[in-house]
């Protein structure tokens, strides 16, 4: 087990997935803070860096392409200190935060796990039911539909509409825009046969937001709404398939502690390494964890 524990948060690493918790540092962001402890499963990642500066660092986890419900919502567009896949790591814990980089690597090596895109979500976002005082209106969210209210600031057009209620199985998309400058964000569904392509500022099905501090938690909206929606990598059969939870995650092995396995896994090591895919110090981490498994 790997474990890094800084006022920006703890990451905690047990060989199949990594436990990331928000610190109580008063710069821990409130998103971050609201969203609590995430579970990401090792089948998730793509890869892990650590970034060095003269004062601090940075961890940064890369999950695979349409993982995470929360990532797809916002669209990369989370800034710095509100993405909960960076930890902030004083000088004094370089060390432990390169440790705890080999030990994710080196799992993510003796597991196979592909880097590529995924057509199932492999995290189940954010809890719900939740309830964010934003912008123009208040976003609630109970699991089966979204329910939209308006405060005095909103336009006529929304408020003469009244609150809206819209049930996922209404819902074909979710966007979060945080605001960019002048541009102001915004949340916004698009309901099933009424598309809608007026400004946020008109549009009852769209919170618009001005850039306050509560802003970005309109993404845990999106993202819970989302985890409920089909993903758009979905191949056509997947219904069919039942869910994702009963089949094994792509390129983990039938076998992980057969003896057997593990050493055709020693001899696929030697191999990489006498190709020069592997270093030598790669090398023996990854024959090391090996070992220590059988």
């Amino acid at each position: 087990m790997a474990e890094i524990i800084q006022k920006d948060g703890t990451w905690v690493f047990d060989g199949s997935a990594l436990r990331l918790t928000p610190g109580r540092d008063k710069n821990v962001s409130l998103l971050r803070k609201e969203l609590g402890e995430l579970l990401v499963p090792l089948a998730a990642l793509a890869g892990i860096s650590f970034e060095q500066g003269k004062k601090s660092g940075r961890l940064r986890l890369r999950l695979r392409d349409g993982a995470d419900p929360l990532l797809h919502a916002t669209g990369g567009r989370l800034t710095e200190p509100h993405d909960p896949y960076q930890l902030l790591v004083e000088s004094d814990r370089y060390g432990v935060a390169q440790y705890f980089v080999d030990e994710v690597r080196n799992a993510l090596l003796l597991d196979q796990v592909p880097s590529g895109p995924v057509d199932a979500y492999l995290l189940p976002g954010p809890a719900v039911p939740l309830s964010v005082s934003a912008g123009d209106g208040i976003a609630s969210f109970d699991g089966e539909r979204v329910r939209l209210e308006w405060k005095w600031q909103a336009e006529d057009a929304k408020s003469a509409a009244g609150p809206r209620t819209l049930p996922v199985a209404d819902i074909v998309a979710v966007e979060w825009q945080p605001t960019v400058g002048l541009e102001n964000g915004h949340l916004r569904f698009t309901v099933r046969a009424a598309p809608s392509k007026v400004p946020p500022k008109y549009d009852p099905n769209a919170v618009e937001l001005w850039g306050f501090k509560k802003d970005p938690l309109m993404a845990l909206v999106a993202a819970a709404v989302q985890a409920r929606l089909p993903h758009p990598s979905a191949p056509a059969a997947a219904e069919e398939a039942g869910p994702a939870g009963d089949t094994p995650a792509a390129g983990a092995p039938a076998a992980e502690n057969d003896h057997d396995a593990l050493l055709r896994r020693l001899r696929e090591l030697g191999e990489l390494h006498r190709s020069g895919v592997l270093t030598d110090d790669e090398f023996a981490l990854a024959k090391q964890a090996v070992l220590k498994r059988m």
